[in-house]
Protein backbone atom coordinates (compact mmCIF):
# COMPACT_ATOMS: atom_id res chain seq x y z
CA UNK A 1 0.00 0.00 0.00
CA UNK A 2 2.88 2.28 0.62
CA UNK A 3 3.96 1.72 -2.93
CA UNK A 4 0.57 2.79 -3.97
CA UNK A 5 0.83 6.00 -1.92
CA UNK A 6 4.27 6.71 -3.27
CA UNK A 7 2.96 6.29 -6.71
CA UNK A 8 0.19 8.77 -6.08
CA UNK A 9 2.48 11.31 -4.45
CA UNK A 10 5.20 11.07 -7.01
CA UNK A 11 4.68 13.12 -10.12
CA UNK A 12 5.43 12.37 -13.67
CA UNK A 13 6.98 14.82 -16.14
CA UNK A 14 3.61 15.17 -17.78
CA UNK A 15 2.09 16.23 -14.45
CA UNK A 16 4.82 18.87 -13.97
CA UNK A 17 4.10 20.32 -17.43
CA UNK A 18 0.40 20.53 -16.62
CA UNK A 19 1.15 22.27 -13.30
CA UNK A 20 3.57 24.78 -14.91
CA UNK A 21 1.10 25.44 -17.70
CA UNK A 22 -1.70 25.94 -15.15
CA UNK A 23 0.46 28.29 -13.08
CA UNK A 24 1.43 30.27 -16.19
CA UNK A 25 -2.21 30.41 -17.21
CA UNK A 26 -3.20 31.69 -13.75
CA UNK A 27 -0.39 34.32 -13.86
CA UNK A 28 -1.51 35.44 -17.33
CA UNK A 29 -5.13 35.63 -16.09
CA UNK A 30 -4.08 37.72 -13.08
CA UNK A 31 -1.97 39.99 -15.30
CA UNK A 32 -4.88 40.37 -17.72
CA UNK A 33 -7.25 41.22 -14.85
CA UNK A 34 -4.74 43.70 -13.42
CA UNK A 35 -4.45 45.37 -16.83
CA UNK A 36 -8.25 45.53 -17.14
CA UNK A 37 -8.46 46.98 -13.63
CA UNK A 38 -5.84 49.63 -14.49
CA UNK A 39 -7.65 50.51 -17.71
CA UNK A 40 -10.98 50.70 -15.88
CA UNK A 41 -9.49 52.90 -13.14
CA UNK A 42 -7.97 55.21 -15.78
CA UNK A 43 -11.30 55.42 -17.59
CA UNK A 44 -13.07 56.10 -14.27
CA UNK A 45 -10.63 58.93 -13.50
CA UNK A 46 -11.18 60.34 -16.99
CA UNK A 47 -14.97 60.13 -16.62
CA UNK A 48 -14.81 61.73 -13.17
CA UNK A 49 -12.74 64.59 -14.57
CA UNK A 50 -15.21 65.05 -17.46
CA UNK A 51 -18.13 64.99 -14.99
CA UNK A 52 -16.50 67.61 -12.75
CA UNK A 53 -15.80 69.85 -15.77
CA UNK A 54 -19.40 69.49 -17.00
CA UNK A 55 -20.70 70.25 -13.51
CA UNK A 56 -18.53 73.38 -13.29
CA UNK A 57 -19.63 74.49 -16.76
CA UNK A 58 -23.30 74.02 -15.84
CA UNK A 59 -22.76 76.09 -12.69
CA UNK A 60 -21.07 78.84 -14.75
CA UNK A 61 -23.97 78.87 -17.23
CA UNK A 62 -26.50 79.07 -14.37
CA UNK A 63 -24.59 81.94 -12.76
CA UNK A 64 -24.29 83.84 -16.07
CA UNK A 65 -28.01 83.36 -16.76
CA UNK A 66 -28.82 84.65 -13.29
CA UNK A 67 -26.64 87.73 -13.91
CA UNK A 68 -28.33 88.31 -17.29
CA UNK A 69 -31.78 88.16 -15.70
CA UNK A 70 -30.66 90.55 -12.97
CA UNK A 71 -29.29 93.01 -15.56
CA UNK A 72 -32.45 92.69 -17.65
CA UNK A 73 -34.58 93.63 -14.64
CA UNK A 74 -32.26 96.45 -13.67
CA UNK A 75 -32.04 98.01 -17.13
CA UNK A 76 -35.42 97.00 -18.58
CA UNK A 77 -36.55 100.57 -19.25
CA UNK A 78 -33.20 101.81 -20.56
CA UNK A 79 -34.44 102.09 -24.15
CA UNK A 80 -37.58 103.94 -23.12
CA UNK A 81 -35.59 106.25 -20.84
CA UNK A 82 -33.22 107.10 -23.71
CA UNK A 83 -36.22 107.98 -25.87
CA UNK A 84 -37.73 110.17 -23.13
CA UNK A 85 -34.61 112.31 -22.46
CA UNK A 86 -35.08 114.48 -25.60
CA UNK A 87 -38.72 115.08 -24.62
CA UNK A 88 -37.61 116.36 -21.22
CA UNK A 89 -34.91 118.51 -22.85
CA UNK A 90 -37.54 120.12 -25.10
CA UNK A 91 -39.82 120.86 -22.15
CA UNK A 92 -36.96 122.39 -20.16
CA UNK A 93 -35.94 124.55 -23.14
CA UNK A 94 -39.53 125.78 -23.48
CA UNK A 95 -39.50 126.91 -19.85
CA UNK A 96 -36.28 128.89 -20.40
CA UNK A 97 -37.82 131.11 -23.08
CA UNK A 98 -38.23 134.57 -21.49
CA UNK A 99 -41.05 136.06 -23.57
CA UNK A 100 -42.91 133.18 -25.25
CA UNK A 101 -45.72 133.91 -27.63
CA UNK A 102 -48.80 131.77 -27.90
CA UNK A 103 -47.69 130.64 -31.36
CA UNK A 104 -44.18 129.69 -30.20
CA UNK A 105 -45.60 127.79 -27.21
CA UNK A 106 -48.04 125.95 -29.46
CA UNK A 107 -45.29 125.10 -31.94
CA UNK A 108 -43.02 123.88 -29.11
CA UNK A 109 -45.76 121.72 -27.61
CA UNK A 110 -46.53 120.20 -31.02
CA UNK A 111 -42.83 119.39 -31.59
CA UNK A 112 -42.57 117.88 -28.09
CA UNK A 113 -45.70 115.79 -28.73
CA UNK A 114 -44.10 114.48 -31.96
CA UNK A 115 -40.98 113.51 -29.99
CA UNK A 116 -43.12 111.79 -27.38
CA UNK A 117 -45.15 109.95 -30.04
CA UNK A 118 -41.92 108.79 -31.73
CA UNK A 119 -40.59 107.56 -28.36
CA UNK A 120 -43.83 105.64 -27.77
CA UNK A 121 -43.67 104.11 -31.25
CA UNK A 122 -40.01 103.04 -30.89
CA UNK A 123 -40.86 101.33 -27.61
CA UNK A 124 -44.05 99.66 -28.90
CA UNK A 125 -46.33 101.73 -26.68
CA UNK A 126 -49.52 101.72 -28.76
CA UNK A 127 -52.45 104.07 -28.28
CA UNK A 128 -55.96 102.60 -27.91
CA UNK A 129 -58.45 105.08 -29.35
CA UNK A 130 -61.69 103.28 -30.29
CA UNK A 131 -63.90 104.85 -32.92
CA UNK A 132 -67.47 105.86 -32.16
CA UNK A 133 -69.72 102.88 -32.92
CA UNK A 134 -66.91 100.33 -32.45
CA UNK A 135 -67.93 97.19 -30.52
CA UNK A 136 -66.99 97.41 -26.83
CA UNK A 137 -63.96 95.18 -26.12
CA UNK A 138 -63.65 94.48 -22.38
CA UNK A 139 -60.01 93.50 -22.92
CA UNK A 140 -59.15 97.01 -24.17
CA UNK A 141 -62.03 99.28 -23.11
CA UNK A 142 -63.52 100.19 -19.75
CA UNK A 143 -67.09 101.45 -19.91
CA UNK A 144 -67.76 103.89 -17.07
CA UNK A 145 -71.30 104.70 -18.13
CA UNK A 146 -74.05 103.32 -20.31
CA UNK A 147 -76.01 106.03 -22.13
CA UNK A 148 -78.98 105.97 -24.49
CA UNK A 149 -77.77 106.40 -28.06
CA UNK A 150 -78.95 105.96 -31.62
CA UNK A 151 -76.53 103.09 -32.28
CA UNK A 152 -76.17 99.39 -31.57
CA UNK A 153 -76.00 98.36 -27.90
CA UNK A 154 -72.57 97.75 -26.32
CA UNK A 155 -70.76 100.00 -28.77
CA UNK A 156 -68.55 102.99 -27.98
CA UNK A 157 -70.44 106.30 -27.78
CA UNK A 158 -67.65 108.54 -26.52
CA UNK A 159 -63.98 108.15 -25.55
CA UNK A 160 -63.18 109.91 -22.29
CA UNK A 161 -59.53 108.84 -22.07
CA UNK A 162 -57.23 106.99 -24.48
CA UNK A 163 -55.85 103.62 -23.48
CA UNK A 164 -52.38 102.22 -24.07
CA UNK A 165 -50.79 98.85 -24.74
CA UNK A 166 -47.15 97.81 -24.55
CA UNK A 167 -46.66 95.30 -27.35
CA UNK A 168 -49.61 92.90 -26.72
CA UNK A 169 -50.07 93.76 -23.05
CA UNK A 170 -52.68 96.22 -21.80
CA UNK A 171 -51.14 99.11 -19.87
CA UNK A 172 -54.33 101.15 -19.41
CA UNK A 173 -57.76 100.53 -20.92
CA UNK A 174 -59.52 103.24 -22.90
CA UNK A 175 -62.19 104.86 -20.73
CA UNK A 176 -65.44 105.03 -22.73
CA UNK A 177 -69.16 105.44 -22.49
CA UNK A 178 -71.18 102.68 -24.13
CA UNK A 179 -74.55 102.58 -25.87
CA UNK A 180 -77.47 101.32 -23.81
CA UNK A 181 -79.58 98.42 -25.02
CA UNK A 182 -82.90 99.63 -26.48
Amino acid sequence: MQDQENKDVSSTPEDDTVQVTAATSVDEGVNSLEQQLSATEAKLAEMHDAFMRAKAEAENIRRRAQEDVSKAHKFAIEGFAEAMVPVRDSLEMALKVEAPTVESLKEGVEMTLKQLSAAFERNRLVEIMPAVGEKLDPMKHQAVAVVPAEQEANTVVNVLQKGYMIADRLLRPAIVTAAQAK
